[in-house]
């Protein structure tokens, strides 16, 4: 009998590389499973510990409680801190109530917390560059009293803005923004405000430019690309804007390869694939798996760039 993925369309898959996790993702599932291994489950954890559900619920599994606020984390367990970041106010309630926690900020978020402490020492006002409501954001914003910070979300506020001083100030930035929307708004504060003190190295982390350079190569080829990741994972939901920015507008988000919408790939034969950095690789795999069921699949792998970052986790966990 002939093997029938002979009569199936082909289909080449441009793989976007780098992509998914992070060096900040990584180091923040290991924290909650080491906490795990160490003090048995269950351990709490204040909000998504990275915005994937696969992630969160793999973790559930395994032990861990999720919750929004520390009120709702009992007495005498353990609770660990996002990768996002919280306010000061946050781990300060955890050690009144002689919690034992965890803070698994990403290291390249905490920069970013003591850029902003490092400003208002020095007496400036800081613009934060971000989404509101996004928990790095509020995180961010949370490390300084009330007033010290004003959110810039986009050039057009970036335009508008009025400051009561405005030679002395800085910003800083979110670190899963568009690379490219950060800098029409940088250089429109620049231009208004030529005093303004900027980062000393910029504060989009290495692994959102990179996944954003990797996703326009595979945009000037694709004629539609799958973004793997969650609509509340700020890293994601840029890839599907650059993308679209960089040529390619049938681009969408999905979070596992059951929400596929078949019929919107349609006649594509060049289908380019890229995670966010919270997304595993399993998902990927899991969407080119699926791929494969329909479609007479090729898969070229177009890399930009290596990625060896490490950040080592806290030392009551290390051992």
């Amino acid at each position: 009998m002939a093997d029938g993925s002979a009569k199936r369309t082909p289909l080449a898959i441009l793989l976007a590389a780098p992509r998914g996790f992070c060096a900040g993702v990584d180091r923040a599932i290991l924290i909650v499973e080491r906490a795990i291994a160490k003090f048995g489950a269950p351990v709490y954890v204040r909000h998504e510990i990275v915005h994937n559900r696969f992630v969160v619920e793999t973790l559930e599994r395994k032990g861990a409680i999720f919750v929004d606020e520390l009120d709702q984390v009992p007495d005498g367990f353990p609770v660990i801190f996002s990768a996002h970041g919280v306010p000061k106010d946050v781990p300060a309630e955890a050690a009144k109530r002689k919690l034992v926690y965890f803070d698994a900020t990403c290291p390249l978020v905490s920069k970013v917390h003591a850029e902003a402490e490092h400003h208002f020492a020095a007496g400036r006002h800081i613009l934060l560059i971000g989404h509101a409501g996004h928990p790095e954001v509020v995180g961010t914003i949370g490390q300084l009293p009330p007033g010290a910070v004003t959110l810039v979300q986009n050039a057009a506020e970036a335009e508008t803005i009025d400051l009561p001083d405005p030679k002395n100030m800085a910003f800083i930035t979110q670190t899963t923004l568009s690379v490219d929307d950060t800098a029409d708004i940088v250089d429109a504060l620049t231009r208004r405000f030529p005093d303004v003190v900027g980062p000393r190295k910029e504060d989009i982390c290495y692994a959102t430019t990179n996944r954003q350079a990797a996703v326009k190569a595979i945009a000037k080829r694709a004629e539609a690309i799958i973004v793997v990741g969650a609509p509340n994972s700020s890293n994601s939901m840029r890839l599907v804007e650059v993308a679209a920015a960089a040529g390619c507008t049938r681009a969408r988000l999905v979070q596992r390869a059951a929400e596929i919408d078949w019929s919107w790939l349609t006649g594509i034969r060049r289908l380019g694939i890229t995670a966010g950095a919270s997304a595993p690789e399993v998902l990927v795999q899991e969407v080119i798996a699926a791929c494969r069921q329909r479609y007479d699949v090729a898969i070229e792998e177009v890399h930009v760039t290596n990625e060896d970052v490490h950040f080592n986790l806290p030392r009551a966990l290390s051992a």
